[in-house]
Protein backbone atom coordinates (compact mmCIF):
# COMPACT_ATOMS: atom_id res chain seq x y z
CA UNK A 1 0.00 0.00 0.00
CA UNK A 2 1.57 3.73 -1.05
CA UNK A 3 1.05 6.50 1.57
CA UNK A 4 -0.88 8.94 -0.02
CA UNK A 5 2.44 11.59 -1.19
CA UNK A 6 3.67 8.36 -3.13
CA UNK A 7 0.22 8.43 -4.53
CA UNK A 8 0.13 11.67 -5.42
CA UNK A 9 3.62 11.58 -6.79
CA UNK A 10 2.85 8.32 -8.88
CA UNK A 11 -0.41 10.11 -10.35
CA UNK A 12 1.45 13.42 -11.68
CA UNK A 13 4.08 10.80 -12.71
CA UNK A 14 1.54 8.79 -15.08
CA UNK A 15 0.07 12.16 -16.18
CA UNK A 16 3.19 13.59 -17.57
CA UNK A 17 3.81 10.17 -19.23
CA UNK A 18 0.90 9.25 -20.74
CA UNK A 19 1.72 9.02 -24.43
CA UNK A 20 5.71 8.34 -23.99
CA UNK A 21 7.05 6.96 -27.07
CA UNK A 22 9.66 4.80 -24.79
CA UNK A 23 8.93 1.42 -22.98
CA UNK A 24 9.14 1.94 -19.51
CA UNK A 25 8.22 0.39 -16.25
CA UNK A 26 7.81 1.28 -12.03
CA UNK A 27 10.29 -0.85 -10.48
CA UNK A 28 12.14 -1.39 -7.42
CA UNK A 29 9.88 -1.66 -3.53
CA UNK A 30 6.80 0.73 -5.66
CA UNK A 31 6.29 -1.53 -8.71
CA UNK A 32 6.63 -4.67 -5.80
CA UNK A 33 3.82 -2.92 -3.52
CA UNK A 34 1.63 -2.02 -6.60
CA UNK A 35 1.52 -5.65 -7.00
CA UNK A 36 0.39 -5.94 -3.31
CA UNK A 37 3.68 -6.91 -1.45
CA UNK A 38 4.16 -5.02 1.88
CA UNK A 39 6.79 -2.95 1.34
CA UNK A 40 7.97 0.34 2.60
CA UNK A 41 8.03 2.65 -0.37
CA UNK A 42 10.62 5.48 0.16
CA UNK A 43 10.84 6.71 -3.34
CA UNK A 44 10.21 5.27 -7.31
CA UNK A 45 12.37 3.96 -9.03
CA UNK A 46 11.43 4.29 -13.10
CA UNK A 47 13.36 1.71 -15.73
CA UNK A 48 13.35 2.73 -19.34
CA UNK A 49 16.09 2.83 -22.47
CA UNK A 50 18.80 5.24 -22.59
CA UNK A 51 16.64 7.43 -24.91
CA UNK A 52 13.88 7.19 -22.75
CA UNK A 53 15.69 7.98 -19.78
CA UNK A 54 16.97 11.07 -21.31
CA UNK A 55 13.22 11.96 -22.78
CA UNK A 56 11.55 10.89 -19.54
CA UNK A 57 14.36 13.90 -17.67
CA UNK A 58 12.82 16.19 -19.65
CA UNK A 59 9.26 15.15 -19.19
CA UNK A 60 9.33 14.78 -15.61
CA UNK A 61 10.68 18.19 -15.03
CA UNK A 62 10.41 18.77 -11.06
CA UNK A 63 13.56 19.58 -8.93
CA UNK A 64 16.28 17.91 -10.33
CA UNK A 65 18.85 15.98 -7.66
CA UNK A 66 21.40 14.50 -10.61
CA UNK A 67 21.24 14.45 -13.73
CA UNK A 68 20.81 11.17 -16.22
CA UNK A 69 24.21 10.56 -17.01
CA UNK A 70 26.45 6.88 -17.56
CA UNK A 71 27.40 5.13 -14.20
CA UNK A 72 28.54 2.33 -13.62
CA UNK A 73 29.11 0.23 -9.96
CA UNK A 74 30.77 -3.49 -9.45
CA UNK A 75 27.48 -5.05 -10.21
CA UNK A 76 25.36 -2.94 -12.19
CA UNK A 77 25.64 -0.04 -15.08
CA UNK A 78 23.06 2.33 -16.61
CA UNK A 79 22.21 5.75 -17.34
CA UNK A 80 20.82 6.82 -14.13
CA UNK A 81 19.69 10.33 -12.83
CA UNK A 82 16.73 11.53 -10.11
CA UNK A 83 14.66 14.06 -9.58
CA UNK A 84 12.36 14.85 -7.04
CA UNK A 85 8.23 15.14 -7.80
CA UNK A 86 5.56 16.01 -5.47
CA UNK A 87 8.44 15.64 -2.74
CA UNK A 88 9.42 12.49 -3.36
CA UNK A 89 12.67 10.77 -5.02
CA UNK A 90 12.57 9.47 -8.18
CA UNK A 91 15.46 7.52 -9.74
CA UNK A 92 15.78 7.45 -13.88
CA UNK A 93 17.44 3.97 -15.43
CA UNK A 94 17.84 3.32 -18.72
CA UNK A 95 19.48 0.56 -20.15
CA UNK A 96 20.42 -1.32 -17.49
CA UNK A 97 23.20 -4.27 -17.48
CA UNK A 98 23.75 -6.33 -14.57
CA UNK A 99 26.84 -8.31 -14.20
CA UNK A 100 26.05 -12.09 -14.87
CA UNK A 101 27.92 -15.09 -13.27
CA UNK A 102 30.38 -15.65 -15.73
CA UNK A 103 31.89 -11.86 -15.11
CA UNK A 104 30.33 -10.81 -18.56
CA UNK A 105 27.58 -7.86 -18.83
CA UNK A 106 23.71 -8.82 -19.81
CA UNK A 107 22.74 -6.99 -22.73
CA UNK A 108 20.14 -4.20 -22.07
CA UNK A 109 16.88 -6.08 -22.17
CA UNK A 110 13.84 -5.38 -23.70
CA UNK A 111 11.27 -4.28 -20.68
CA UNK A 112 8.66 -5.76 -22.66
CA UNK A 113 9.37 -8.90 -22.07
CA UNK A 114 9.37 -9.02 -18.50
CA UNK A 115 6.34 -5.79 -18.16
CA UNK A 116 3.02 -6.75 -16.60
CA UNK A 117 0.24 -3.69 -16.07
CA UNK A 118 -0.88 -3.45 -12.76
CA UNK A 119 -4.17 -1.12 -11.94
CA UNK A 120 -3.89 1.89 -9.72
CA UNK A 121 -6.14 4.20 -9.45
CA UNK A 122 -8.10 3.04 -12.09
CA UNK A 123 -5.22 3.46 -14.16
CA UNK A 124 -2.28 0.70 -15.71
CA UNK A 125 0.65 1.14 -14.64
CA UNK A 126 3.69 -0.51 -16.09
CA UNK A 127 5.45 -2.85 -13.02
CA UNK A 128 8.27 -5.84 -13.97
CA UNK A 129 6.63 -8.91 -13.10
CA UNK A 130 7.97 -10.30 -9.35
CA UNK A 131 9.67 -13.38 -11.02
CA UNK A 132 11.46 -10.96 -12.91
CA UNK A 133 12.57 -9.04 -9.85
CA UNK A 134 13.27 -11.40 -7.63
CA UNK A 135 16.19 -12.94 -10.36
CA UNK A 136 17.18 -9.04 -11.19
CA UNK A 137 17.78 -9.01 -7.36
CA UNK A 138 20.17 -12.19 -6.73
CA UNK A 139 22.16 -10.65 -10.26
CA UNK A 140 22.62 -7.22 -8.40
CA UNK A 141 23.72 -9.22 -5.42
CA UNK A 142 20.70 -9.02 -2.85
CA UNK A 143 19.89 -12.12 -1.98
CA UNK A 144 17.56 -11.11 1.09
CA UNK A 145 15.30 -8.61 -1.01
CA UNK A 146 15.42 -12.13 -3.42
CA UNK A 147 14.65 -14.26 -0.76
CA UNK A 148 11.66 -11.89 0.21
CA UNK A 149 10.11 -11.81 -3.31
CA UNK A 150 10.62 -15.80 -3.68
CA UNK A 151 9.07 -16.09 -0.48
CA UNK A 152 6.14 -13.21 -1.04
CA UNK A 153 5.39 -15.17 -4.44
CA UNK A 154 4.89 -18.89 -2.87
CA UNK A 155 2.69 -17.40 -0.17
CA UNK A 156 0.75 -15.86 -2.45
CA UNK A 157 0.63 -18.71 -4.46
CA UNK A 158 -0.84 -20.52 -1.43
CA UNK A 159 -4.21 -18.58 -1.59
Amino acid sequence: MLESVHRRALLTLLNKLEGFPHPWVVTGSCGMALQGMPLEVHDIDLQTTAPGALAMEQILGGQPLSRVTYKSSEKIRSFLGSLELENIKIEIMGDVQKLLPNGSWEEPMDISTHRIWVSFENQRVPVFSLEYEQQAYLLMGRPRRAAQIQEWLKNAAKR
